[in-house]
């Protein structure tokens, strides 16, 4: 579904990260993984699968580390058809609690790093006329959540961002959609008290929490010609939380 197209996914080393590198691979896509750190023995398993990647550390907040890296991108593939902004922290606290150093990292590395690879990768994909770019938002920046102000904010942001890129690089060519997950299994979920999991399985019609996987299908549809009329939009991936 992918073959000849090289993609770009920030925060490629999490867990959603991960199953999108191996989804896009899978695919046919070249994949280039950059994340504040490299899991060497995740990148043996891209070897042993046959998958072409390149693996970066890069500062998505730094637009220096990102120029620099993305012109590597291109010196090997010449290309970048696809970038998803998937690189996103947590620092939870309540409002009265939080302190700026809280609220300003999470902004950063979630918002601020989405909007300068954007606005990077945007450049390259411009004299391409196509290109795709998906954020990974999440249901808590639509409905908001106690304890994540920070959190919500900057993910509410990114789909504002993402309305206002897709407006602005249509003329190019260039698609760009969010999508926002609901609960989805990770280290952190794995390791809440059951009391908790419950609590969260009561408000998700479908009975589950998501996969990563769920996630990374959702986006490589969205970042292939089979959505080329689909842009501006938010897709939430959350088995029926918000309706």
């Amino acid at each position: 579904m992918l073959q000849g197209k090289s993609v770009l996914i920030t925060g490629a080393f999490g867990g959603i990260g991960k199953a999108l590198a191996l989804k896009f691979g899978e695919n046919g896509a070249k994949v280039a993984m950059w994340d504040i750190f490299i899991d060497d023995e995740f990148n043996k398993k891209l070897t042993d699968k046959g998958i072409q990647f390149i693996a970066s550390q890069v500062d998505i907040t730094k637009k220096e580390d990102v120029q620099k890296s993305a012109d590597e991108i291109i010196a090997q593939w010449g290309k970048i058809d696809i970038l998803v902004n998937n690189a996103g922290i947590t620092k939870d606290n309540l409002i009265l609690r939080m302190t700026e150093e809280e609220w300003d990292k999470v902004m950063e590395i979630n918002l601020k790093g989405a909007f300068i690879c954007s606005r990077i990768i945007g450049k390259v994909m411009f004299p391409q006329k196509s290109g795709s770019i998906v954020n990974v938002a999440s249901i808590i920046g639509q409905i908001g959540n106690i304890g994540q102000a920070n959190y919500s904010a900057s993910k509410g942001a990114l789909i504002s961002l993402t309305k206002t890129c897709a407006k602005e690089f249509a003329r190019f060519g260039v698609r760009v959609n969010a999508v926002a997950p609901g609960y989805i299994i990770t280290k952190m979920t794995e390791q809440l008290p059951e009391k908790i999991k419950t609590k969260m399985l009561e408000g998700i019609p479908l009975g589950r929490l998501g996969k990563p996987e769920d996630v990374s299908d959702l986006v490589v549809f969205l970042s292939s010609d089979k959505a080329d009329y689909i842009t501006g939009q938010v897709v939430r991936i959350d088995g029926g939380m918000v309706m």
